[in-house]
């Protein structure tokens, strides 16, 4: 998928990153289908690509677990990502930090997804931590607030998908 790319090392990211990192954004998000039905999706071939984001990705592992590894083209190629997990919760969430990037503008970037049981349905959390690369860090908290609502959109999108695929 991503045989011509320029790839740069990420250092690795733990739960810690979580509160610790430089930049953290977590958005909740009430779905209103069951928790079993948004881990499906979530882990499925497709994950995040399906809610209509222009994301593309394709898992590089042959089990879905800690260790999993894939690969992401974010929309309009802007940026190509190779993810590992270092948490897999059947049923619960997963976590992944970027191992290499076709772009250097981080050090270290993860992300996090939990599914908790509401008495609506499912409550899903997707939180984003990264430390930009030392040059870039200015700039990155300059346009901190443009990029935080840049960021809801995946949420937004995920509540859209769920309403139409119940």
């Amino acid at each position: 998928m991503l045989s011509d790319v320029t790839w740069h090392a990420l250092s690795p990211a733990d739960a810690s990153f979580f509160t610790t990192a430089p930049i953290v954004h977590s958005y909740p998000v009430d779905l209103p289908v069951s928790p079993e039905r948004v881990w499906q999706q979530i882990s499925s071939d497709e994950s995040l690509s399906a809610w209509g984001l222009g994301v593309r990705l394709r898992w590089t592992s042959p089990v879905r677990d800690i260790g999993a590894t894939r690969e992401v083209v974010l929309p309009l190629r802007t940026m190509s990502l190779r993810e590992r997990f270092f948490r897999w919760d059947e049923g619960e969430g997963y976590s992944f930090f970027v191992e290499e990037a076709n772009r250097p503008l981080f050090t270290r970037f993860a992300e996090d997804y939990v599914i908790e049981k509401i008495a609506t349905g499912a409550r899903f959390t997707w939180t984003i931590a990264f430390e930009p690369h030392p040059r870039l860090l200015r700039l990155f908290k300059l346009t901190d607030p443009i990029n935080k609502i840049g960021f809801s959109l995946t949420p937004r999108a995920g509540k859209r998908y769920f309403a139409k695929h119940p």
